[in-house]
């Protein structure tokens, strides 16, 4: 991991669409850092992180900075958690391949 690496917190629903509800992208100097998801980081208004009732977090550390997981990419999630839960950490400690 390289300090410039990019960093993505991302909301999905628990159950459904695999498509992101809420996306927040920082560097991987930053780690660990607190963060917050809510319908402000919405990646569209159809799909909003409070109208679902379990959302499972994934942080990954891309070096690409591309959003979509490549191979070689650093991965973890979170168990499902009710959207706005506080203090879930997510341990980043997968390879994506």
């Amino acid at each position: 991991m390289q300090p410039t690496d990019t960093v993505f917190i991302v909301a999905r629903a628990a159950e459904g669409p695999r498509m992101p509800l809420a996306v927040l992208r920082r560097q991987a100097r930053d780690l660990p850092f607190d963060y917050r998801l809510d319908d402000s980081l919405a990646m569209s208004p159809e799909f909003r992180l409070s109208g679902q009732t379990r959302v499972v977090v994934v942080a990954r550390i891309s070096r690409s900075g591309n959003a979509l997981p490549q191979p070689g990419d650093l991965s973890g999630q979170s168990t499902p958690v009710a959207p706005g839960a506080s203090g879930v950490a997510v341990e980043i400690g997968s390879v994506v391949e």
